[in-house]
């Protein structure tokens, strides 16, 4: 079966004339707060602390900021812009439409992902203002941002489709994403850590993502590289098998 074109266009246009809208809260706000972490833990703290691994404390946190912000862009964008129907009761047209699971999760996911790589690579570029740093494998770095972006847009895009109200839209990324982006070496290497912390730190997701982003940028990296993009991509799988059961089945989407 060919791939409805013009309706992935359509919703993926869709999405992105939504942030357009709100350009404010969807691009400014997440550059500006990231910012003050560069001016706080860069310039102020960095600073005064060594290096980690023969890079700057300021440069050694630039991949864990832009992830931190990559990750719960993702999540947001992805999870509002397919609950935005389910909440006004447009999702029943939009199931109706000649548009299969997969062209409707291109259109959703595929905008979400944009949005939040246009939105990394700003904060690479602001960070450029306040600390130097170099790309040791710039195709790794966007290799990865990518594969980032997409897999946790699918993950909003899961919550988005399980969330009952606005309120649920924020429980996951606040009670769980963001403590465990902290945890997961955004800030330190996880070699810094006790024995018994270091292997605990293994079961936290966020650690693959932030270890394999800092190694594309310094070459350096708590965890192989391979293992890296291997927890990442298991990931994205498992989301996509998760979605296209909630397609097929209708949980969250009829009632």
């Amino acid at each position: 079966m060919s791939l409805n074109l013009h309706g992935v266009r359509a919703i993926y246009r869709f999405e992105i004339a939504r942030t357009l809208r709100t350009i404010t809260q969807s691009v400014i706000a997440p550059v500006l707060t990231t910012s003050l972490y560069f001016i706080v833990f860069g310039t102020a703290i960095g600073s005064r602390m060594g290096d980690i691994d023969n890079v700057s404390y300021g440069a050694f946190i630039i991949p864990g900021l832009v992830m931190l912000s990559l990750l719960n862009e993702s999540i947001s964008n992805a999870s509002f812009g397919i609950y935005m129907p389910k909440w006004s009761g447009t999702i029943y047209e939009l199931l109706s439409a000649p548009v299969s699971w997969f062209e409707v999760l291109l259109g959703y996911v595929g905008a979400a992902a944009t949005k939040s790589m246009v939105l990394g690579l700003l904060i690479l570029a602001t960070a450029r203002l306040f600390v130097p740093y170099e790309i040791a494998h710039p195709g790794w770095m966007l290799g990865f941002l990518v594969l980032t972006a997409v897999t946790f847009s699918l993950f909003g895009f899961i919550i988005g489709l399980w969330a009952d109200n606005f309120q649920k839209l924020q429980v996951v990324p606040m009670l769980i994403v963001t403590p465990l982006t902290f945890l997961g070496g955004a800030f330190y290497s996880i070699s810094m850590l006790p024995p018994v912390w270091q292997t605990l730190s293994l079961f936290n997701p966020v650690v693959y993502l932030i270890s394999g982003f800092r190694w594309s940028f310094y070459g350096q990296a708590d965890v192989h590289i391979a293992v890296s993009t291997g927890m990442t991509l298991v990931f994205m799988l498992a989301c996509l098998s998760v979605i296209w059961w909630v397609f097929r089945t209708g949980y969250k989407l009829r009632r």
